[in-house]
């Protein structure tokens, strides 16, 4: 994944990337949470694989796996 998903802040703002792209990682995940398929994604952006869109998944559970705490401010 460490070769697929990449961070640049000169690319996006520094959001997560695939592979350098303007692809970003936030943008596959909302097309699949709107009930696109892979099929389509793949057909509007042929410069990815299914490879690629399991990358973004991955980073995402990863990325919830770690611990978070609420804190009130002021």
């Amino acid at each position: 994944m460490k070769n697929i998903i990449t961070i640049d802040s000169a690319i996006c703002n520094g959001k997560p990337t695939i592979r350098g792209s303007r692809i970003t990682v936030q943008s596959i995940l909302e097309y699949l949470s709107a009930g696109e398929t892979r099929e389509n994604i793949l057909i509007q952006f042929p410069q990815l694989s299914n490879k690629d869109i399991d990358a973004c998944l991955k980073f995402a559970a990863d990325l919830l796996g770690n611990q978070y705490s609420i804190r009130s401010i002021a």
